[in-house]
């Protein structure tokens, strides 16, 4: 992370956050102007230059910004729970909470989806698939798996609510213009189909 930004007041470092996401989602990488960023975020031009050395550096660093924000959501997860429902439950609720804090932090993550630019998409996949694969260890961890049915092969159930996990967010994230709009019927959706898989894999 850039030593000399983040020295800076925290109201002016979220001043040039919010205003280079807003950039890069609304133009993605290629198109985005450092112009534009520095005019939204009342800076000079050699100021940005001088805390990022390039439009890639500054690109790269928002990204590593928002890993360190979606790691909280990780870090909340509770490993007493050991129902794999609960913890999903709660942490659907987390969740919620550090997106309506952060909500251009996740509309920037969705906009990398669709970033194809070859100067940062493998610095960008490299950053990003980190944090997820991570992310699904720890859901994972210390889940009593003895509650689902003896007839069950929970690799495979346990596969089956990834790519639910999976399908649910992509539908949701099609449907969000921007993480300012979610509400609270994401969290009750997901959880009529977790209702459903429970019923299908428990005793």
């Amino acid at each position: 992370m850039n030593a000399i930004f983040n020295n800076l007041p925290m109201e002016k470092q979220a001043r040039i956050i919010n205003a280079a996401m807003k950039e890069f989602v609304q133009s993605g990488y290629e198109k985005a102007s450092t112009n534009k960023i520095v005019k939204e975020a009342n800076i000079s031009k050699g100021s940005l230059f001088n805390y990022f050395h390039s439009k890639k550096d500054l690109y790269l660093y928002l990204i590593e910004y928002g890993v360190l924000i979606i790691e909280k959501i990780y870090e909340q997860i509770d490993l007493n729970e050991t129902d794999i429902f609960q913890r999903l439950a709660k942490l659907g609720l987390i969740k919620r909470q550090i997106q309506g804090k952060f909500p251009k932090v996740f509309d920037f993550f969705k906009s990398l989806k669709s970033e194809e630019s070859p100067e940062v998409k493998e610095e960008m996949n490299r950053i990003t698939h980190s944090i997820y694969d991570e992310g699904m260890k720890k859901i994972y961890q210390n889940i009593d798996y003895s509650k689902f049915r003896d007839d069950i092969d929970i690799q495979k159930a346990i596969d089956i609510l990834k790519w639910t996990m999976f399908g649910f967010g992509e539908k949701a994230l099609n449907q969000l213009t921007t993480f300012e709009e979610v509400s609270e019927d994401y969290i009750k959706e997901w959880e009529s189909y977790s209702e459903i898989l429970k019923r299908c894999f428990y005793k």
